[in-house]
């Protein structure tokens, strides 16, 4: 299991620090939501904020993209140095074109289901695509609680990866923790997004330590 906590929990008064204890930290990436507030209602940080960000982590950078036309910033995106460019189902009008975009930017193309969206719409992009990004919970705002029926959506996501021949990997972002995480991770995730889990924590590096942990313990 790979662990990308996300930067939206971290304490933004200290921004150096709580990316130094990232980077201390066994945590693989860096989970970057970006809100416009259109496509979802709060607003997060921009590129501003964003380029020292990536000049200060040693993580890669997983980029989410929760805004409304994001493929007006592959470059500034691309510019982040990012690995993953994310972009949600429900925001793109011509997914295939963006993603082949992204690609040729040099990033992997990654797609965001949101919970209402089902698995089966990505049956023509699938073998496209890096990553598969499915909201546990509505986006736009941390701490939600976790949506139950997102087990049975990562086994169907599963499912439709093996059908394929698809190299992409399962992301999940919202409400995971030292109870879902193990269980996601059974379920087929590969990659779990932790915000508060990790950087709502007393201590972040042994948070991030114990949640992948946990998620090794029947393996």
């Amino acid at each position: 299991m790979l662990l990308s906590p996300s930067l939206l929990a971290a304490d933004f008064s200290d921004l150096k620090g709580q990316i130094a204890l990232l980077n201390e930290s066994e945590a693989d990436m860096l989970h970057l939501d970006v809100m416009d507030g259109v496509f979802v209602p709060n607003i997060s940080f921009g590129f501003p904020v964003l380029r020292h960000v990536a000049r200060l982590c040693q993580k890669p950078l997983d980029v989410h993209l929760m805004i409304v036309e994001p493929q007006k910033f592959i470059p500034q995106v691309a510019a982040l140095g990012a690995y993953y460019m994310n972009v949600h189902y429900e925001a793109v009008t011509h997914l295939h074109r963006v993603i082949w975009q992204i690609r040729e930017a040099g990033m992997h193309p990654a797609v965001t289901l949101n919970p209402s969206t089902p698995v089966s719409v990505l049956a023509d992009i699938i073998r496209d695509v890096d990553m598969v990004l499915l909201m546990s919970v509505n986006p736009g705002f941390g701490g939600q609680k976790f949506i139950e029926h997102t087990y049975t959506k990562v086994r169907q996501l599963r499912q439709l990866i093996e059908e394929t021949g698809s190299k992409a990997l399962i992301e999940i972002d919202g409400g995971v923790n030292m109870q879902t995480a193990p269980l996601l991770v059974e379920a087929g995730a590969d990659i779990l997004v932790a915000g508060s889990a990790v950087y709502g924590a007393e201590d972040v590096v042994k948070a991030a330590h114990d949640l992948k942990a946990v998620c090794q313990m029947d393996k």
